[in-house]
């Protein structure tokens, strides 16, 4: 897709389709439809994304399902939810997610231009909240014996993402004007540059208690308590000063030097990194964010790990995503 990055390796369905089989099926032909059927007899979770008409046509509802496995959690991604003229419109992240949430038109230039949306930004915190749906159908299902039909929607998934400001849209908040401007209208939330040209945000959420250790770590205490600092009000009247101080301080250091400074004092902060700066990030491997694999072809290859861990339990080793329907045979001659 244009403004998708491009590499001879097809590095979505590697992120996608790893730890799995393929089984491809014509659900058209009844041979078809009947080896599904027979899969579904012996799994715990059925996840579609198909649309509802989809679903009537290949007999593939939660009545159909639930008739030949009553057991079955059976989990429905949507677009736009169950219900409304818009319910079984096709949907990407990018459309459902991204757009009718209101979360681009929350992140613009200074234009007004709205912000492009990135692949899989929708798709997969929305994967999330099918998990835990789908992790809170087997618990009821632990305590019934029996299964039910658990659901989430790019739309609602991104009207969550965007909860703060919808919240206070519904309370009749005032939101502050955007456009151009020389200087951020909170100088203590906002993007600076240090001596190496290396880009950081700093964020200050109590700042009439990190203010003055941010001015002590620049040595100069008495600019927290001077008047034209010294309270929220003064320093949003005097922001554009305030922001300009700021930057001419941090511009005398490199951001390593900072990095040391801000963890002495307590100030939150985080850099601003290009992709080339991520994936050597050390935090992200501490974390285990990152994750080894081999695969077919390439050899070791570093992948984004699952956000998930459980104490004591080891994660499953990543493993090459299939071709598709390469594990069919196999997974039909199991099934009889």
């Amino acid at each position: 897709l244009p403004g998708t990055a491009k590499s001879e390796i097809d590095w979505c369905w590697i992120l996608t389709n790893r730890n799995k089989k393929s089984v491809a099926l014509d659900l058209g032909d009844p041979a078809g439809h009947e080896a599904m059927i027979r899969l579904v007899k012996t799994v715990d979770v059925f996840l579609t994304n198909y649309q509802r008409p989809l679903l009537e046509k290949f007999h593939l509802s939660w009545e159909d399902l639930a008739a030949v496995n009553d057991r079955l959690i059976y989990a429905h991604l949507t677009g736009y939810g169950d219900a409304g003229e818009d319910a079984d419109d096709p949907a990407f992240d990018a459309l459902a997610y991204w757009a009718r949430s209101g979360l681009m038109m929350t992140v613009t230039g200074t234009d007004g231009s709205p912000g492009a949306p990135r692949p899989g930004m929708g798709d997969h915190p929305t994967s999330m909240s099918m998990f835990g749906a789908i992790m809170l159908g087997l618990y009821q299902r632990e305590r019934t014996g029996r299964g039910s039909r658990v659901t989430t929607s790019l739309l609602a998934s991104g009207a969550w993402a965007n909860a703060c400001d919808i919240q206070a849209k519904f309370c009749n908040a005032t939101f502050p004007v955007r456009g151009e401007g020389k200087h951020p209208p909170n100088p203590l939330t906002a993007a600076y540059l240090s001596r190496d040209a290396k880009l950081f945000l700093l964020v200050q959420i109590d700042p009439d208690n990190e203010f003055p250790r941010l001015c002590q770590a620049f040595g100069q205490p008495e600019l927290a308590a001077g008047e034209l600092f010294a309270t929220n009000a003064a320093r949003a009247e005097n922001a554009a000063a305030l922001y300009a101080i700021l930057q001419s301080q941090f511009e005398t250091r490199d951001l390593a030097q900072w990095r040391l400074i801000f963890k002495r004092n307590d100030i939150k902060w985080a850099p601003l990194p290009k992709l080339d700066d991520v994936v050597q990030d050390p935090q992200m491997r501490a974390a285990e964010a990152f994750i080894d694999m081999e695969y077919p072809g390439i050899g070791r290859l570093e992948t984004v790990n699952s956000p998930v861990f459980v104490s004591g339990v080891q994660k499953r080793k990543p493993t090459a995503a299939p071709a598709v329907g390469e594990h069919t045979r196999e997974v039909l001659h199991e099934l009889g």
